[in-house]
């Protein structure tokens, strides 16, 4: 297995903190020589996060929908193909030196034809050898001649493969002419050895292929006449017994090999290759990718093996919020800004978590730890992250930290904190022409406490009226999510970017919503005043909300 890859990556639905503090971490951690480091994301940019990457010229992080295990954790890559047009000797030779039971067939353009397994080899050369049957093979003069390292006398056809009887010449003249006739000549191959007789006769038959053995050559007038007669003649330096030995492995892999076993995708989960593992050849397949490349192998015992990526967890620490599947992957690593939750990990991890504004700002401080000089683009998007997270350093939540290292990371930039704060808020709040679904999914977080499940997004917006405008679509679209999950109430934080206030959207039992002691606007909507901060503020508030529930 090659070197394991390390994913850096967000929470769901991640906001801009969440990816630009991914992408910065894996720039910083290539800095350290750490290459095999690369952000990913587990879901749809916003738009401000869109602009901000577009507008600095950064890559957005490649996005990996969830890291539920897969085949491409766990296949073992690089491992050699073969043609399906080359013989199978050079395929039983890769065989040897691998050291695997089977080897994966390629076409001409490299994609995946079949699959060789010794023990169908095997069968195929029993079934050749039975005495109860004329020995029939598949192959062409060009392969002929390059297993037999045989000299080529003449060549007709040379790439032509087809079904050849083979016929040793060993019985005496008139027995030998007799068998041939029995044969289509144009079809067959002889095996031969010094005797001239027989080699004219054979040569006037028009015989397909005729092979000479043990080095002995052809007389000049027997090779004219081949030429005319469009017979291929081979000198090979072994004996007849060797001869024909070594003809079985002169047909093409394509022959042996099956090619009604079907390869696993990259992609494929576990749940779906364990069975097909279970009942294929050796209990291994190819893997291949979406063009059907053959990337390696994978074999039942791989899925006991660790897999080939670690992971570090930026802007969170919670596994409901964490990409599905992480919690099969060792954490490296947690840089994070938010309260704690409740995740364990088999292993010591390095874990940061700070009270600041945003994690942008901790990832700009480990820079500056390290004395690591931070390119333009990356000290740009840092500082954006840190303006989204903190609502330009207006947010409840803002440290004195979160102002230095926007002011280190302006001073690098020759950036206006206010004028960029004001373009990178007004990216975030346009909403115009988005659904309620997609404005609730992109910074959704859900929580567990007090042994309850629930869920808060969180959109920012300079005028919140839009929103109490559609009131009933983003109702409805919350209530439809609550009673899928089964979670205690879903909500969704609507921050005035202007006032510095939000709204807060709840749909929940009636139960639970009488125990709201928040200031009521209307069904289902309740005025936050100076709330901007879902972290720092509205989870407190949440907590002891929840607390208070749970002890009726």
């Amino acid at each position: 297995m090659d070197e394991k890859k390390i994913f850096i990556i967000g929470h769901r639905n991640p906001d801009t903190d969440s990816i630009v503090s991914a992408a910065a971490y894996a720039a910083f951690k290539q800095t350290q020589g750490i290459e095999n480091c690369r952000a990913i994301r587990a879901g749809k940019p916003t738009p401000q996060t869109e602009y901000i990457f577009e507008r600095f010229k950064v890559p957005l992080p490649e996005f990996v929908p969830d890291l539920i295990p897969k085949a491409e954790y766990y296949y073992k890559p690089g491992t050699p193909t073969v043609l399906d047009s080359s013989s199978l000797r050079d395929a039983m030779k890769l065989l040897e030196e691998t050291g695997n039971r089977v080897l994966p067939v390629t076409d001409k353009n490299g994609k995946y034809h079949s699959l060789l397994h010794y023990s169908a080899f095997a069968q195929e050369v029993l079934k050749m050898m039975n005495p109860r049957q004329k020995t029939v093979i598949r192959t062409s003069a060009e392969l002929l001649s390059h297993v037999l390292n045989a000299q080529p006398v003449v060549l007709k056809k040379e790439k032509e493969i087809k079904k050849s009887p083979v016929i040793v010449a060993a019985a005496e003249g008139e027995s030998f002419r007799k068998h041939l006739n029995e044969h289509i000549p144009e079809n067959t191959i002889v095996i031969v050895g010094n005797r001239t007789d027989i080699q004219k006769y054979v040569i006037e038959s028009k015989v397909r292929i005729l092979i000479i053995t043990s080095g002995n050559v052809l007389d000049r007038e027997l090779r004219t006449m081949a030429e005319e007669n469009g017979v291929s003649v081979l000198i090979s330096p072994y004996d007849t017994a060797s001869t024909v030995f070594l003809l079985i492995y002169s047909m093409p892999v394509s022959c042996v090999s099956n090619s009604s076993l079907v390869p696993v995708n990259k992609t494929d989960q576990l749940k779906k290759v364990a069975p097909m593992l279970a009942v294929a050849p050796g209990k291994t397949l190819p893997v291949v990718d979406e063009s059907d490349n053959v990337l390696g192998l994978i074999s039942e015992s791989d899925l006991f093996n660790e897999p080939n990526i670690d992971i570090i967890m930026v802007d969170h620490n919670e596994m409901t919020q964490a990409v599905e599947g992480a919690d099969q992957f060792r954490i490296l690593e947690i840089i994070d800004h938010h309260r704690l939750g409740n995740l364990s990990t088999r292993y010591p991890i390095t874990f940061i978590n700070k009270p600041v504004g945003a994690t942008c700002t901790i990832i700009t401080e480990l820079y500056q730890q390290k004395h690591t000089p931070i390119r333009n683009e990356i000290a740009s998007i840092l500082l954006c992250g840190i303006l989204a997270d903190t609502l330009a350093l207006q947010s409840a939540t803002t440290t004195p930290e979160d102002k230095r290292a926007a002011e280190f990371l302006a001073d690098i930039t020759n950036l206006d904190i206010d004028t960029l704060g004001k373009e990178v808020l007004s990216a975030a709040s346009n909403i115009s022409g988005r659904t309620a679904l997609e404005l609730i999914s992109q910074d959704m977080k859900v929580y567990d406490d007090g042994g309850y499940s629930f869920s808060v997004s969180q959109i920012e917006v300079e005028n919140p009226v839009e929103i109490t405008k559609r009131k009933k679509e983003f109702i409805d679209i919350l209530d439809s999510e609550r009673v899928k999950t089964g979670r205690l109430f879903c909500s969704l934080l609507v921050t005035d970017i202007t006032r510095l206030s939000s709204l807060l959207l709840i749909t929940a039992p009636q139960d639970f919503l009488q125990t709201l002691t928040l200031q009521k606007q209307e069904d289902n909507i309740y005025f936050m005043k100076d709330v901007v901060s879902r972290k720092k503020q509205l989870m407190p508030i949440l907590s002891e909300i929840i607390e208070n529930y749970g002890s009726k």
